[in-house]
């Protein structure tokens, strides 16, 4: 008989039911990303952004921001663009933190950090589909 050291002590129906659990909640953030939606309004109601993953998903004017002169229409929002993007960064950061229980830093590009997400799934796959025809040589090997 073959001797398979510490490999024969692993519990396949653990590894399996983890391997399930971590696909389950890759693929709820997959769903949710589309979701996530970063709001702001600037205090006198002028100007209100939304931004997504896509970029600025609504740009709203008020009337009365048309009194401002175009410097300082420019200014205000650019300011409520920049708080409607933390505010997504905020919201994407707790939901990645909630689904994958990962605490993530989005002040860096939160486009890289999704390409990241897909290489990591990718990898994951990987593992997954390399384990599994390992562990069935290995189950033809022992003819069961």
């Amino acid at each position: 008989m073959q001797e398979f050291g510490d490999f024969a002590k692993i519990d396949v129906d653990k590894l399996m039911k983890g391997i399930d659990d971590q696909l389950g909640r890759l693929g709820k953030f997959q769903e949710s990303v589309g979701e996530c939606v970063g709001r702001a309004e600037d205090e006198n109601g002028f100007v209100k952004v939304e931004y997504g993953q896509d970029g600025v998903q609504l740009l709203e004017l008020h009337p009365k921001a048309m009194r401002l002169s175009s410097g300082e229409l420019a200014e205000l929002i650019k300011a409520t663009l920049a708080e409607a993007t933390a505010d997504f960064q905020r919201a994407f950061s707790d939901m990645m933190t909630d689904t994958l229980g990962q605490d993530v830093d989005l002040s860096r590009n939160p486009e890289k950090l999704l390409e990241d997400v897909k290489q990591a799934e990718e990898i994951y796959d990987r593992a997954f589909t390399d384990v599994m025809g390992e562990l069935d040589r290995i189950r033809r090997r022992l003819d069961l």
